[in-house]
């Protein structure tokens, strides 16, 4: 095999939300899931002959014929799962063009364009071109680079054909394959075992037990290990293998039975990949949307129906209307939206995060609940050997000695564990206590004793020292080593040794016993399991996946953002409440998944307001917790990196893993990292603050303007003879205001901004605006009544000088509108605008002053003013600038409080 991974895969758990009188809304609860056809189906094919299988898969074990296989990979399609296969671009840019106001532009557009308003057309065409087309281009660049990475790696399995064994492309493979396996190769479809030696298969991926299975043919077994099919599931049956495990000692063949969308890697990879919910910036958008697209349903036939009444011009009087719509419609926050996000991206990718859906961002800044996995999250993802005691608990070099022979000569499968303690023996630099020891004979590890014994020439004498868990090492045990001495377990001295194990226990450490036993020559001959007996315990190992040193900053730093972190794991509680207290989560008590399993949607809920840790899960029950959580007002984030993590991606409102992940855990989330930290996130959540607090700077301003444009516009049509401003100057205003807003992005963020989990919707929005709408509204009327009667222009004959007149304060009140708006302090002192936003607010004037003072007004029909008008315009924005301020700080002291 060219490359194989380990993944991860569980059963997916349905879930739906139901309601409650206190909006909890939960996951339907399928605790009881049917048993599937198809896994039924295999379950019967494993108990076939050798000679029926064959039959059953049309085959033989010389393996399939070459044109067979073609055919059969043409009758079932490629060996591939849902997740792998790309999103058409052409769907990509269908989905950037469905948003609220992207469609009501193109609306209005279609409607100017056939009323003969061409300039608005092209205004509003450009203005979706761009927003439209940041969207596609960022998603599609993503999935390229998708894409590319994956194709750089390409996953082969020896299968035999014709009789003659290659390596072929594992979508290649089909049903009736028969596939060659050694250590470290994947299993590359569902299949039945053929023939094994010493095959040991990694299946936590689909139990999320993390030691492996031992996988034999039924002919293999005992008489006391045969199967009872009526009462296992057809995923410990000991000859069934399935897509997406993998191989981690000793060789075997197996049949292929089901491939791609048919196996049960496909079954999920299907149910995980479907459409995700909405996230919270999903709902928030969205209400936010309706509340301005709200103000144009109803503001555009009353703008309509006055001007159509005073006026006389239906035609004029619906080109204003137009006009004013699309004044008010936020043309510019999907690009708005778009650009911060995709910078946030840029920002983050800096980081080392890559970024497959923009909306993740914002997501992450309003994440105020991060619920995480333990193992390589918060802790190494490594073991280490912490402790070799004594049975009394003293240190106790003996017992290392022990355990060193015991992981060093046994030549089976080694797991983590002895690694561990030949790596600390050999760090330690400590030598073998024997000279010239012979290894002599092992009973090899297995599942269902949990020990592993070996046998070794030492000193003249056979000496079996034996490892394993500590309940299974007390039952074949009956004496310990005290202080040197061989002595009697005694129900006191078990009561002392089980204190040991449980003070070990308590610092997080798993344990395993180490004993020893002299075998005689003629036990030799015979030696088998029933050797493991009348043991003597020599003491205890402790092992540790420590804490990362880097996790106790990352998650404090979260939790002063206010961002609270759960842990939600499979593992042993008393081990992960040691390793949460060792990184700053407090755990004063802790659910487990029996406990879950018995409660209400409602009392669970409760429980999870002040429960930190959540031990001894299984996938379903994870993503439940996920759904009350958000179904409880909450953003949530979910960190995992196994297949049986990705309903809880999925469920999240930010999903994250790594980028060594599973293919169906990445496409379920929707940030991956390159390195599996928390620290970058603590990057990831200031960056989407700041995406947030720039969006809803626009949303605001743009809110409020346009409340107070509105009332200005309505008070203008309902008593001037002539219109306050024409169309196409109405739109200019609109276009060059829009355009400097598109620095919005690179503005600074007050540290204010970024210290609290921040949430979309249109809370307070009302409240601002009647706030700060007003004053502009007030100022517009002031302008009016110094044009009408300072300088005279209350005629038609004048109104191209009116329009001048108010179009001039129009821009500089909306240009510095900005700048007082955008921050809670006192603009210009305490907060300043970046250095972009200066330089497009400089634009701004520029442009007017250009349409003011030079012959290019003429193009929209503006005319040029007297200079002492100027005296007044800088007056009347001068006294703006005060009152607004003034404005705003009556909403944030006072209105927002209330």
């Amino acid at each position: 095999m060219k490359e194989s991974k380990g993944v991860n895969n569980m059963q997916v758990a349905n879930s739906k939300k139901k309601g409650t009188n206190k909006a909890i809304v939960s996951a339907v609860k399928n605790r009881g899931q049917a048993k599937n056809s198809k896994n039924q189906l295999l379950k019967k094919i494993a108990q076939y002959e050798r000679r029926d299988l064959f039959m059953e898969m049309r085959t033989s074990y010389m393996g399939l014929e070459h044109e067979d296989a073609q055919s059969r990979l043409e009758e079932y399609g490629p060996n591939i799962v849902a997740s792998q296969q790309p999103t058409p671009w052409y769907k990509m840019l269908a989905h950037a063009f469905i948003n609220p106001f992207v469609l009501v532009l193109l609306f209005l557009a279609a409607v100017s364009w056939a009323t003969g308003d061409h300039e608005a057309t092209i205004v509003m065409v450009v203005m979706v071109s761009f927003s439209v087309g940041i969207s596609f281009v960022q998603e599609y660049k993503s999935q390229q680079a998708a894409i590319e990475l994956k194709e750089m790696i390409e996953n082969t399995a020896n299968v035999k054909r014709e009789g003659e064994a290659k390596e072929i492309p594992m979508d290649e493979i089909v049903p009736g394959d028969i596939v060659l396996l050694q250590t470290g190769d994947m299993i590359p479809a569902d299949a039945i075992l053929l023939t094994s030696k010493d095959l040991f298969i990694n299946q936590s991926s689909m139990t999320g037990e993390s030691y492996p299975v031992e996988k034999r043919i039924l002919d293999d077994l005992d008489e006391d290990e045969q199967v009872k099919w009526d009462e296992i599931d057809v995923i410990d049956a000991p000859n069934v293998l399935f897509m997406g495990t993998d191989v981690l000692s000793g060789h075997g063949e197996i049949l292929i039975t089901k491939t791609g969308a048919q196996t049960m890697f496909g079954d999920i990879a299907a149910k995980v990949t479907g459409s995700k919910g909405k996230t919270a910036f999903d709902v928030g958008l969205t209400k936010v949307s309706r509340l301005l697209l709200g103000m144009v349903a109803v503001l555009f036939p009353v703008v309509l129906g006055i001007n159509w009444f005073t006026k006389g011009s239906f035609m004029d009087a619906f080109f204003f209307a137009i006009a004013v719509a699309v004044g008010l419609t936020p043309e510019m926050l999907p690009m708005i939206v778009n650009t911060n996000l995709a910078k946030g991206a840029v920002a983050l990718s800096k980081e080392k995060v890559i970024v497959k859906d923009l909306s993740a961002i914002q997501n992450l800044g309003s994440m105020d609940i991060l619920c995480t996995d333990k193992t390589g999250t918060i802790t190494e993802d490594r073991v280490v050997l912490m402790e070799h005691v004594d049975p009394l608990g003293n240190d106790n070099n003996d017992v290392l000695d022990a355990g060193f022979i015991n992981s060093n000569y046994s030549t089976g499968w080694k797991n983590l564990m002895d690694n561990a303690v030949i790596e600390y023996f050999e760090k330690q630099e400590r030598v073998e206590p024997y000279e010239n020891i012979k290894k002599v004979d092992e009973i090899p590890f297995d599942f269902s004793r949990r020990v592993l014994s070996v046998v070794v020439k030492a000193n003249g004498q056979n000496l079996m020292v034996t490892k394993g868990a500590v309940e299974e090492m007390d039952d074949i045990s009956t004496h310990v080593m005290i202080d040197g001495e061989r002595v009697k377990i005694t129900p006191e001295r078990l009561e002392q040794m089980q204190a040991v194990n449980l003070q070990m226990n308590l610092k997080g450490m798993r344990v395993l016993t180490v004993a020893t036993r002299i075998l005689t020559e003629d036990e030799l001959e015979d030696f088998d399991q029933s050797m493991e007996r009348d043991l003597t315990i020599v003491g205890f190992i402790g092992f540790l996946d420590p804490a990362k040193e880097s996790a106790k900053t990352a998650i404090h730093s979260l939790q002063e953002h206010g961002v609270t972190v759960k842990v939600l794991t499979g593992d042993n509680a008393v081990v992960a409440k040691k390793v949460c207290e060792d990184v700053g989560i407090p755990v004063d008590h802790y659910l487990l998944g029996t406990d879950i399993e018995q409660m209400e949607d409602e009392d669970l809920f409760k429980a999870t307001k002040d429960t930190h840790l959540f031990a001894k899960l299984n996938p379903m029950q994870k993503a439940r917790i996920i759904d009350l959580l958000r179904a409880g007002g909450h953003t949530v984030g979910f960190m995992g990196d196994g297949i049986n993590d990705a309903p809880s991606l999925r469920a999240a409102d930010v999903g994250i893993s790594v980028d060594t992940a599973a293919d169906i855990t990445k496409d379920a989330s929707t940030i991956i990292l390159l390195e599996k930290s928390l620290q970058v996130l603590e990057t990831g959540v200031i960056e989407g603050r700041k995406v947030f607090s720039n969006m809803m700077k626009y949303i605001r301003i743009t809110l409020s303007s346009n409340f107070g444009n509105v009332f200005s516009v309505l008070v203008a049509s309902a008593f001037l003879p002539f219109l306050p401003m024409l169309s196409i100057q109405l739109l200019t205003l609109n276009l060059i205001y829009d355009i400097s807003q598109l620095t919005i992005p690179w503005d600074h963020v007050d540290e204010e901004e970024l210290a609290k989990p921040v949430k979309w919707g249109t809370q307070g929005l009302g409240k601002f605006a009647l706030s700060v709408g007003p004053i502009s509204s007030i100022f517009d009327i002031t302008t009016f009544i110094v044009l009408w009667f300072v300088f005279q222009y209350n005629t038609p004959a004048h109104q191209a000088n009116f329009q001048a007149g108010w179009f001039a304060v129009s821009l500089a009140t909306q240009a510095m509108a900005f700048h007082i708006l955008r921050t809670k302090k006192l603009p210009f002192v305490k907060s300043r605008a970046s250095l972009a936003i200066f330089l497009s607010t400089v634009g701004a004037f520029f442009v007017g002053s250009l349409l003011n003072f030079t012959a290019l007004g003429g193009l929209v029909n503006l005319s040029r003013l007297p200079y002492v008008f100027y005296a007044w315009w800088l007056l009347i924005v001068l006294a703006y600038i005060v009152l607004l301020q003034i404005g705003k700080n009556f909403y944030y002291e006072r209105l927002l409080k209330e």
